[in-house]
């Protein structure tokens, strides 16, 4: 294929959610459908059926919650799908806000008895801002829930979008039986599978074929009869166009965990979804997907896998074709680098790729080069919008339990802050342990459990009273003009850590020449 068959068969795409809306299992259930597993968790071929769902950090898989962003990619139907699983927890949005920025459409994931909850008005404002197209799966059809109209108006009203259900539920809780495929008036009446297996067509059919008929009762038939019936002459049809300029949502319902109206979904978002398209530059212009290769870094891990102990940089890929030993320009460097061992991640499992295009994920080895947000090109200094970075809301203070490894637990503190799973500040005038800082208190227990189970090195965290961080310009205040503590962050920029607004103000009154940040400094 040349380039531009390239580009146009790729899907680039993240799945947003409140905790416990079914995220990581519609995640593993897109994969399970796509072929890229034969059973949920187990990868495809794979000798012993090693896991390879995305949440693949053991605190992941005893908590049962996402905490970092995991990249897949994956065929189906002739289209090279790349998935960004994020939290949902608010404590690691910073994670998913990141990753926001890779993606081309968001999938939205809501619980059918909960409907929008907090953490999804968060994060469709961040996907609003970057306009990106965004898709609705309404899920746990299997419980009870409230019903389809209500949850369509929902939608509109909290979010000035427009849902446009593209498929309809028959029934719910224990009565969810299919669902109506409103492009193709086919019914789907599903069987419930085991745990991990695709889900059966008991039946398919129109509204009057006999074989639906024997399926669903009077009631059941008349009900979604009269639910067709409303579609057609009520709710708006869909419209491509309105939905890629974020005026339409189109609305998918199902059941993750029985597989229920999961392949109906997966088969309407790859005609539905846009290919790569052209990406904003800081100085007004646009990279368009067909220019040379570049690409920008929105993520950096550590430890994916114990065997490698290696740091990994994602990169998503805006324009051109990348090649396995190509150079490109580091711009924030300014040097040119050889980019030998370009990988392609399923969960943590890796394998080296030889040519990739706009819209997939590279997982380039980092060696301490890449930073979130540094930007590789063979089209010379370009700059993209910065990847979002956060001022902390929460601090601690850090005290070791074996105080001889503190060299261990800086090497092993420097490469998880890379991460940005704190941010990391050294009190003026020298410390020897730092402050750290976190959007959430859940982070500091990622930090503990990691740096003990990856770093063997166990730590004890001390909360702080502080409540906020702001980086100066114009150089430190003088002693008695500021309230706070006086601290740099791991690039040597200033800040001050304030336990309160007032501090912050007073200290803005008596220092006028000072510049105060919210967010650091590029």
């Amino acid at each position: 294929m040349n380039l531009a068959e390239e580009i146009q068969r790729r899907r680039t795409f993240a799945i947003i959610s409140h905790p416990d809306a079914g995220k990581t299992t519609l995640t593993e259930k897109l994969l399970l459908y796509g072929g890229a597993i034969d059973r949920a968790g187990s990868v495809k071929a794979r000798e012993g059926g090693a896991a390879a769902h995305s949440d693949w950090m053991s605190i992941e898989q005893e908590r049962g919650i996402s905490v970092t962003s995991a990249a897949m990619q994956f065929e189906y139907m002739g289209r090279a799908i790349n998935l960004l699983d994020t939290p949902g927890h608010q404590d690691f949005s910073e994670d998913t806000y990141r990753a926001l920025t890779a993606a081309d459409a968001v999938v939205m994931l809501l619980d059918c008895a909960k409907g929008v909850e907090e953490q999804t008005k968060k994060l469709f404002r961040v996907a609003r801002e970057r306009r990106l197209p965004i898709f609705t799966f309404v899920n746990k059809l299997d419980r009870p829930g409230r019903e389809p109209v209500e949850l369509i108006d929902e939608v509109e009203e909290l979010f000035g979008l427009h849902a446009v259900p593209m498929t309809w539920p028959i029934g719910s809780g224990t009565d969810f039986k299919g669902v109506y495929v409103r492009a193709t008036g086919q019914i789907q009446v599903f069987e419930r599978a085991k745990a991990g297996r695709k889900a059966r067509v008991a039946g398919q059919g129109g509204l009057d074929d006999p074989e639906i008929a024997a399926l669903l009762t009077p009631a059941e038939l008349q009900q979604l009869k009269d639910d067709v019936d409303l579609m057609d002459h009520v709710l708006p049809a869909f419209d491509r166009e309105a939905f890629l300029r974020g005026e339409q949502s189109p609305m998918f319902f199902g059941s993750a965990v029985n597989n229920f109206g999961v392949a109906e979904f997966l088969e309407e978002f790859l005609d539905l979804a846009p290919a790569p398209g052209a990406r904003p530059l800081m100085n007004g212009g646009v990279v368009e997907p067909e220019q040379p290769f570049t690409a920008f870094v929105f993520k950096v891990q550590a430890n994916m896998n114990k065997a490698h102990r290696d740091r990994v940089a994602f990169a998503r890929i805006v324009s051109g074709k990348f090649d396995r030993g190509m150079d490109a320009l580091h711009v924030r460097e300014k040097k040119s680098i050889k980019l030998n061992y370009p990988h392609m991640f399923f969960g943590r499992e890796r394998q080296i790729v030889d040519e990739a295009y706009p819209g997939d994920i590279l997982g380039l080895i980092n060696p301490g080069l890449f930073r979130i947000g540094d930007v590789l090109s063979a089209a010379g200094a370009v700059e993209f919008h910065a990847v979002p970075r956060f001022s902390p809301e929460q601090f601690a203070s850090v005290r070791l339990a074996d105080p001889g490894a503190r060299k261990g637990f800086l090497k092993g503190l420097g490469q998880i802050a890379e991460e940005g799973v704190v941010q990391v500040f050294w009190p003026k005038g020298g410390a020897p342990l730092p402050i750290l800082g976190a959007i959430g208190r859940l982070q500091f227990e990622v930090l503990q459990h990691r740096l003990k189970d990856e770093y063997a090195c166990p730590v004890l965290l001390e909360p702080r009273g502080f409540q906020m961080a702001r980086w100066l310009e114009g150089g430190w205040p003088e002693p008695s003009r500021f309230w706070g503590e006086l601290v740099e962050d791991v690039e040597g920029n200033p800040a001050i850590l304030f336990e309160n607004d007032w501090q912050r103000r007073t200290t803005a009154e008596k220092c006028p020449g000072l510049t105060f940040l919210e967010h650091p400094p590029k």
